[in-house]
């Protein structure tokens, strides 16, 4: 007998299929739950039988519905069929709505009963206690859920919450139940679920699904996708979204395999994608256009659309269809996943209809129509397109509506409605050779000055240009067209010319008015954001100008790092109003200001949390454990990033994890600040660069670790290279002319012993250069020999990146600017030296590693990995592969002379942002992960020796001295580790770690600093404390470790910076402080010193260096 119910379809697959596993949940270790449970079909049917009984014997009478109060879970179908084959109706009530909301669900209901999931229970009580008073009934620990009886309050027992509008008032939203408001007890077992609608189209409904309504829908989505009991399908949608049915039933009626992750996950593109691609195989998903967008188009065509991916079908519902050009851009050429746009509303639930995008429409080599049909009606629906006085339209523009003998559904307080009823949609199609091309609802049709402008259109036209990412229009106060971009981070923008796919997009509009002649560019039309930013909204604007009308193209273009998005994965307009708005309030504000910064952020938190404006944000405090949530923290990130404009992929797990010290210190160090005001300087003098010459005493300063640094008879150095931490690499090659002045013996080493302890060093400014935006990487010297034997001075060059973009080259000695480079994003890497020395090596946000020439900057290679570059190339003397880590989860070997990748290694989970450490002397290379995974690779192969995994992120890089490596980690220890990856010893600092260690010459101390202010130095034998300084701020970067003796004095000096602009220089045998000197800006580039000149970066945009003197040299 053919099933009649959704719970009789599962139970037919589960009779085939009872050994199969049915539902998996991967809880991608955000929380204490095993990462991976299961199932099986057997185990489903079993508890679900169970549950029912319970509920039928404590949950009655019920009116025929059952709430559920829960997040996604391994048992999320075993609740939802327990409930149905109780046999009542399930209402799936959102734990993120306010609790008015939910009250008036509940309301409209008359909800008797609620499931909650245990863990959830205090939430629900404080979301609904001005609402509802509820009685515990029983907890069911198996299920891990919470039956509770629900008594509404009359109207009069609480007052009004602020949430309840005039409008929601008007439409019964009082709190009292009326019985007769609910359905009559014979349609009772008809009913399936019981959904409200989002709210994004109007005053949100309820809906009441009967069995009969959705049947028709799984059967013939079922057989049109050729579902089959090896496909995955993925619960993308919550419960309150009705798609969301689909994929449960979908896969459940298949003796398919249905997998569920956390809220949290989906939040989180990168590790989203892991999951359901490489963990999991996914071969089934259905997710709004918008949703997928966030995966960003690199993910989406390495991974989720790449050549080799595990999906089989791709279904495309809830929102207008992307164009088969921006769908081409997201897909790898030979990808073979099948693509279907899916249209429905809920108020029929759930699709109408579909259409198969032909694989001809997906080739890069056709360019194909410019839209996406909605395609022919599914199994018993109807659909018929109206004008506006009700005439059926076959040819023209008109109102789709939805209907069909069974496909009827119960809206608000409607107890039956006649067969074959239709409903409006509010969707506006163009009818074109029987096919119907979605328009937009009615109010996305617009006129501007007399003209028409369909936003739909020209949101799909935007997103269709190669430097965007995805775009969102609205109408903002009748008169002002917005425009909210997410920047495309491809790396192909420059290349690639907007009047090609785009134009012919704009062409092929489908309208009833044929467009004007393209008018000449405007001039400028200034998008409200500053530097380059700016300049990529102009950019982005006056291409729109050379496909556009003038009344269509964009007031404002906003860039904001991520669409905010509804519970249900739409584009939530009002939220991105919000930011706008809040952008022009704060656009005359100084983001340099700290202070400032810190009073943005308490105020955007105590919005997100609902907190009155005088409420006091503790430093410590959590927002999670404040009453914040997934969804919330989503919306803190998007709020904080638009406002400071800036963007971080890190900041939503800083916020999920941290406290709000960790959150501000995480802004601070993305936010790109102007000059503070006590800069004054930066105008005028800054540029005027100070030539006074450092002193000519050589700094000995060598690392002596192994014999491949120690110089041989008849060779000298060809060029030296200084790097953060006191590395010093010198490339040596045979000049026997220069022999002998190089193996003479250093000035400074002959009175090192004339200055003792009491004496004081300064610090003073030399020159500064100005990059154009803050400046966190740490520069590289590069020292070449002179070919002049009476001189001991060479040249040596200053490579340094900003986020500005730019890479500067400048001269050690003047300070002047020898080259200039704009790479494709910003640049947080420091550089590194080929090992020729013609080379500078550098990452970039925009995934690619740069080799550009040392002498000009001009490029001479670039890889392309999968991810933004943050790390530090390490450069291997013995070869010349160049190592580096990505954001994409690997580290690469590259190979600049024959400009190829020779390996890569993934490094177990999370991004690679610390830099690789080669170890020489033993050829082991030392690579960490935020993953918290410390692996040890041999160089030549890229193959893993040892490894080891802390659970907890590793920011610092590691760094090795004889027989150990050594590194800091963000739970705040200095781990050292043997050189087989034995745990030797480790040291506890009272705060999380960022700053990478520095090993002293000799091999016998490492110096670390971490975020509580301090700097340790460790004996590195058994780790014991051999000294502290207490810094003014917190130490993020590296100590650099330098040779006295070129200030006239015994044993090593270090230099240490910390957060709060101040550069240190210490006595390495006790950590005396003997100068220091404040700069107008935090300070998280690791300083490096060279002779007398120690040079840093700053937040402040600009390059500093400084000039060491001694007591005497700085009185005179």
């Amino acid at each position: 007998m053919a099933a009649r119910t959704l719970q009789e379809l599962v139970a037919a697959a589960a009779s085939l299929h009872a050994d199969r596993a049915a539902v998996k949940y991967d809880s991608g270790s955000v929380s204490g739950s095993p990462p991976v449970s299961l199932l099986l079909y057997r185990d489903l049917v079993k508890l679900a039988a169970e549950l029912s009984h319970i509920l039928r014997k404590i949950c009655s009478p019920n009116n025929g519905v059952i709430g559920m109060y829960c997040c996604d879970d391994l048992f999320t179908p075993v609740w939802i069929l327990g409930i149905l084959q109780s046999p009542a109706a399930y209402v799936p009530l959102d734990p993120e709505a306010p609790g008015l909301l939910s009250a008036r669900v509940m309301t409209q209901c008359c909800l008797k009963y609620c499931a909650v999931k245990t863990d959830m229970l205090q939430r629900f009580q404080s979301a609904l206690d001005m609402h509802i008073s509820v009685e515990v009934c029983v907890v069911l620990p198996k299920f891990k859920l919470t039956l509770i009886q629900i008594n509404l309050l009359p109207v009069a027992e609480h007052q009004r919450g602020p949430e309840q509008t005039g409008a929601q008032i008007a439409d019964g939203a009082g709190l009292c139940c009326d019985p007769a408001a609910g359905l009559k007890e014979a349609g009772h077992r008809d009913l399936a679920y019981v959904l409200h609608t989002s709210g994004t189209t109007g005053l949100p409904k309820i809906v009441r699904v009967p069995h009969k309504c959705i049947l028709p829908n799984i059967l013939h989505l079922r057989s049109l996708f050729q579902m089959s009991a090896d496909d995955v399908v993925f619960l993308a949608s919550p419960l309150t979204f009705d798609p969301s049915v689909v994929d449960i039933f979908l896969a459940l009626s298949s003796g398919a395999q249905l997998l569920i992750s956390p809220t949290l996950i989906k939040k989180m593109p990168g590790r989203l994608a892991r999951l359901l691609f490489e963990d999991h195989k996914t071969t089934v998903l259905q997710v709004t256009p918008t949703l997928l967008g966030r995966f960003g188009r690199r993910i989406l065509k390495q991974e989720v659309l790449s050549s080799g991916s595990s999906l089989r079908l791709l279904a495309l519902g809830g929102e207008a269809c992307p164009s088969p050009a921006l769908l081409r851009s997201w897909r790898h050429e030979d990808n073979k996943t099948h693509i279907y746009n899916i249209y429905g509303i809920t108020e029929v639930s759930c699709w109408a209809c579909s259409y198969k995008i032909p694989e001809s429409h997906l080739q890069s080599s056709n360019l194909g129509p410019p839209f996406v049909p909605l395609g022919t009606p599914l199994m018993d629906t109807m659909m018929e397109v109206r004008d506006e006085h009700g005439h059926i339209v076959t040819e023209g523009e008109g109102q789709v509506f939805i209907g069909g003998d069974d496909r009827v559904c119960l809206l608000d307080d409607e107890e039956t409605v006649v067969a074959g009823t239709m409903r409006a949609t509010g969707d506006w199609v163009n009818v074109k050779d029987t096919q119907m091309y979605y328009l937009g609802r009615r109010d996305r049709l617009i006129k501007r000055h007399g003209k028409r402008v369909n936003l739909d259109s020209l949101q799909q036209l935007t997103s269709s240009l190669p430097q965007v990412e995805a775009c969102a229009v609205c109408l903002y106060e009748a008169s002002r067209l917005l425009a909210f971009v997410v920047a495309s981070t491809s790396g192909d923008q420059k290349a690639a010319s907007p009047l090609t796919s785009a134009q012919k997009h704009a062409e092929q509009t489908p309208s009833s008015e044929q467009r004007e002649d393209l008018p000449p560019p405007v001039k400028h039309r200034q998008g409200e954001t500053g530097g380059t930013d700016g300049d990529l909204s102009r950019l982005i604007l006056n291409q729109l100008s050379l496909l556009l009308p003038s009344h269509s193209v964009p007031d404002t273009l906003l860039l904001v790092p991520a669409l905010c998005l509804t519970p249900h994965g739409k584009v939530d307009m009002e939220a991105l109003v919000k930011i706008y708005q809040r952008q022009r309030r704060c656009l005359d504000s100084s983001w340099g200001d700290v202070t400032k910064l810190k009073q943005t952020l308490q105020s955007l938190w105590q919005e997100t949390l609902g907190l009155p404006e005088d409420a006091t944000i503790d430093e410590k405090s959590s927002f999670l454990m404040s009453g914040g949530d997934s969804l919330k923290a989503l919306r803190l990130c998007e709020d904080i990033l638009t406002a400071v404009g800036a963007t971080s992929p890190e900041l939503l797990e800083v916020v999920l994890d941290g406290t709000f010290s960790d959150v501000l210190r995480h802004v601070g160090r993305v936010t790109l600040m102007p000059p503070l005001e006590n800069s004054q300087s930066s105008s005028s003098e800054a540029k005027k660069r100070h030539a006074d010459a450092p002193s000519v005493v050589v700094a000995k300063r060598e690392r002596t670790e192994s014999a491949a640094s120690e110089r041989l008879q008849g060779e000298t150095w060809a060029v030296k290279v200084i790097r953060r931490a006191g590395e010093v690499i010198e490339m040596q090659i045979r000049t026997p002319e220069l022999n002998e002045k190089s193996q003479a013996e250093a000035p400074g080493e002959k009175d090192s012993s004339r200055k003792g302890r009491g004496d004081v060093l300064g610090l003073s400014l030399s020159w500064s250069s100005d990059t154009g935006r803050c400046v966190d990487a740490s520069p590289v010297l590069l020292v070449q020999p002179t070919t002049d034997p009476r001189s001991d001075e060479g040249k040596t060059t200053v490579f340094i990146g900003s986020h500005s973009h730019r890479i500067q080259a400048l001269d050690l000695t003047a300070g002047s600017l020898l080259w200039e480079r704009v790479l494709g994003d910003r640049i947080e890497s420091s550089a590194a030296v080929s090992h020729c020395g013609s080379l500078v090596v550098i990452g970039c946000y925009d995934g690619g590693v740069y080799f550009l020439c040392a002498v000009s900057g001009k490029t001479r290679w670039m890889f392309k990995t999968g991810d933004a570059v943050k790390s530090c190339p390490a450069v291997d003397p013995l070869t010349g592969l160049v190592m580096v880590g990505s954001h994409d989860g690997h580290v690469y070997a590259l190979d600049p002379k024959v400009q190829q990748c020779v390996w890569r290694r993934h490094c177990r989970g999370g991004a690679v942002f610390s830099s690789p450490y080669l170890h020489t002397s033993v050829r082991q290379l030392y690579v960490a992960s935020l993953g918290g995974n410390l692996l040890c690779l041999n160089p030549d192969s890229g193959e893993v020796l040892w490894s080891y995994c802390r659970d907890v992120p590793f920011f610092s890089s590691p760094n090795a001295s004889s027989g150990h490596v050594v590194i800091g980690s963000v739970d705040g220890n200095i781990c050292c580790f043997s050189n087989t990856g034995t745990l030797v010893w480790q040291f506890l600092t009272k705060a999380p770690i960022f700053s990478s260690p520095c090993v002293t010459p000799d091999q016998q101390r490492v110096l670390c600093g971490s975020h509580d202010g301090c700097l340790y130095c460790l004996n590195c034998g058994d780790g014991s404390l051999v000294w502290t300084f207490q810094t003014t701020g917190k130490v993020y970067s590296s100590p650099c470790v330098f040779d006295g003796s070129v200030m006239g004095r015994r044993g090593i000096l270090v230099a240490l910076a910390s957060t709060d602009g101040t550069v240190w220089i210490l006595d390495g045998q006790d950590g005396q402080m003997l100068a220091s000197f404040t700069l107008p800006g935090e300070l998280f580039s690791s300083p490096v010193v060279y002779k007398r000149s120690l040079v840093v970066g700053c937040r402040n945009d600009y390059v500093y260096c400084l000039k060491l003197t001694v007591k005497e040299e700085a009185q005179h």
